[in-house]
């Protein structure tokens, strides 16, 4: 896995002595429930997941390129819904103070880009909650066509079960939309 930049932006693998920088966004009680997990209670259970959720998996840091400053994650883990196809699911994280400047709409479009022109994906699905307008502004600005909604698809962390609103993107729509 590579380090990815753009106009604002350092994606960088995640290592653990990054536990801090992750605990400092994900211990906000805005920021982890709306994607079904529970704020992190100390930095030892932020280098808990990046050690067992974003090693295994191409997960990457995201970092504001003037100042270093970790403020989110980007990645791609295994697309469950379609095994034996190139694919992948993007999920993603974002500190509350950056909300609304196009900081993940930048860092997913690189993610993408390197998903599909690098790692040769045919397809990159997202799932969100329906009640998550903020990701699925996201989702809209990458270009995603909505799929449908999977019923009582995903237990988050208090053991509540959410219906998810799926959406994916093909190579060739991807390859349209950058003009390849």
């Amino acid at each position: 896995m590579k380090e990815l930049e753009t106009e604002r932006l350092i994606l960088k693998p995640w290592k653990e002595e990054y536990a801090e920088g992750l605990y400092g966004y994900a211990k906000d009680p805005d920021v982890g429930p709306h994607a079904g997990w529970k704020p992190h209670e100390d930095v030892a259970e932020s280098l808990k997941i990046i050690e067992t959720l974003f090693l295994p998996n191409d997960v990457w840091a995201v970092t504001i390129k003037s100042s270093g400053k970790i403020i989110g994650s980007v990645g791609l883990e295994r697309d469950k819904r379609r095994p034996g196809i190139k694919s992948g699911e993007l999920g993603y994280a974002l500190s509350k103070e950056y909300w609304g400047n196009g900081i993940m709409t930048e860092a997913a479009t690189a993610v993408m880009d390197f998903a599909f022109s690098v790692l040769g994906f045919e397809i990159v699905s997202v799932c969100t909650n329906p009640l998550n307008k903020k990701s699925q502004s996201v989702i809209r600005k990458c270009g995603f066509t909505y799929e449908g909604t999977e019923r009582r698809a995903y237990k988050i962390f208090d053991g509540t079960i959410w219906d998810t609103k799926c959406y994916s993107i093909l190579r060739e729509e991807w390859e349209q939309m950058k003009g390849v």
